[in-house]
């Protein structure tokens, strides 16, 4: 592999480290569908900067966009609470009209300009190692310092706040009498999620963004059962992902970013068909192979296991 192959694969796996950690507990928590929700609600923001300064790719643009997503997940988190609405109707309620409004924003004020998500704010990892900085008298990819120091706040807010994270993803209730925060560390899960989400999209894109956030994590999903090992297999997941998607792409000659998702999804689909706690042939072999007599309903105790931090 050549060193800018080397530096994609890096740059990849930092960021399937970062977004997979977080992920698990928004596909625990079944708010997997919020990562896509920030990626249409940041245009209002990405259209409100552009008429302040005139600027369309800039660092008050990564600004105004994370703005915009965390207003995204105020209001979804509002109308959740207030149980109005189920909360995935409440996520379809909020991010389509904050997207709307940046469309409206754009037909109102900057019709003469060529705005749109993918000239303001999502990159792609093609380009990742041309866009550099000056480090120490060496050019290092913009991105490799994002992602990596995004991977190291990640792990250390999931390493400080576990028990909080824990124990309110399982028990919501339970965390909030034990005196654990469970809402406010709910809420800065969130915080975290749109603003790594907002970064890594100028960094590498919204495909690979959005596919680290979910696949890896669902993938794990289906192979533990405890929440450490989640963590893990998911990150696992994400690197192996990222390499092997990119041996992918430079066999056929195609979309890199398209390559290590459809490379995730096939670790997902290997993970739901051949996992011993949840897997789809041993749910069949189950099935097939009655329970003794005088022991109606006997399973394996490892399929009787609950989840636990």
């Amino acid at each position: 592999m050549s060193a800018d192959a080397v530096m994609i694969v890096v740059i990849a796996g930092l960021l399937s480290t970062a977004c997979a950690m977080l992920g698990c507990f928004l596909v625990l928590r079944r708010q997997a569908l919020l990562p896509d929700a920030v990626s249409h609600a940041v245009l209002p923001g990405i259209v409100l900067v552009f008429v302040l300064t005139g600027q369309r790719t800039s660092l008050l643009t990564v600004l105004g966009a994370t703005l915009f997503g965390l207003v995204c997940v105020a209001g979804f988190e509002w109308l959740r609470r207030t149980g109005i609405v189920a909360p995935d109707a409440a996520l379809a309620l909020v991010f389509p009209a904050l997207f709307s409004l940046g469309v409206l924003g754009i037909g109102t004020f900057a019709s003469g300009a060529h705005i749109d998500l993918d000239s303001a704010i999502y990159g792609d990892i093609t380009f990742a190692p041309l866009r550099t900085v000056e480090l120490a008298g060496y050019a290092v990819p913009r991105s490799l310092l994002f992602t990596g120091a995004a991977a190291l706040a990640v792990t250390a807010l999931v390493l400080v706040l576990w028990r909080p994270l824990a124990v309110s993803t399982f028990d919501p209730g339970f965390a909030q009498s034990a005196g654990l925060r469970g809402r406010a560390v709910g809420g800065v899960l969130l915080v975290a999620v749109t603003a790594l989400a907002v970064i890594a999209f100028d960094s590498v894109g919204a495909i690979l963004v959005i596919t680290f956030f979910i696949v890896p994590a669902a993938a794990a999903a289906q192979l533990a059962a405890r929440l450490a090992t989640t963590l893990l297999l998911a990150v696992g997941f994400g690197w192996i992902s990222a390499f092997a998607g990119y041996q992918l792409a430079a066999e056929l000659d195609s979309s890199i970013p398209g390559s290590i998702g459809l490379t995730s999804v096939a670790l997902f689909a290997l993970a739901w068909l051949f996992g011993r706690r949840r897997g789809w042939l041993r749910a069949r072999s189950r099935r097939a192979d009655p329970p003794e007599p005088g022991k109606p309903g006997a399973r394996d105790e490892r399929d009787q296991a609950s989840w636990s931090a």
